[in-house]
This record gives C-alpha cells, structure tokens and sequence, in this order.
C-alpha cells in the first residue's frame, strides 16, 4: 500500500474515556464548597473550560456560584499566601525622595 494511502486510515487507539467532574446528582450551588473549590486555582482564580472538562453551560453556573460564594464572603476573592514585603517598597520610594541640594 503507497504511503499517501495510508494517510486517510483511522488510527485504531482506544481512548479511554474520562469521567465528568460533575456527576448527575450534584447541584451547583454557591453552598456546595466542596464542588466549587475544585474549580479554584490555588490563588483564588477560577479555572478554565478547558481545564476543567466542563460543558458551557456547566461552567457558567459554576462561575455564577463562586461569584456568589465570594459576596456573601464565604469564599475569599484572593488567596493571599504570599505576604509582600512594605519594607521593600517603601525604601524604593523613599530612595527615589532623597534628594541633595
């Protein structure tokens, strides 16, 4: 068989198929935190569609829930593990003030 041919065959690899994040049963709701905090990154931001294998409508009522779960303060807005040094900053600024007449 020429290699041109061949070509336009399928492949004949079986996927295995994964299963859904989010099974039949579970209500996507802005108390459920054990489903919306599979959905977080660990700074606090949403993850993609793509990442996690959920349909458009799916993620739509997660985002919507985190949104919500975020107002009424039972999910912070950011995940603030990495304190930044003021000392830092402000000897840059103070650096910058002094000047020499």
């Amino acid at each position: 068989m020429d290699k041109s041919k061949r070509l336009f065959f399928k492949s004949k690899r079986s996927f295995r198929r994964r299963l859904p994040p989010i099974g039949s049963g579970d209500r996507i709701d802005y108390r459920n935190m054990s489903l919306i905090s599979r959905f977080i990154s660990e700074q606090g931001k949403i993850l993609s569609r793509r990442v996690n294998r959920l349909t458009l409508k799916q993620q739509r009522l997660i985002t919507i829930a985190i949104k919500q779960a975020r107002i009424l303060s039972s999910l912070p807005f950011l995940n603030n593990e990495k304190q930044f040094e003021r000392s830092e900053s402000t000897s840059r600024i103070t650096g910058l003030r002094t000047k020499t007449k």
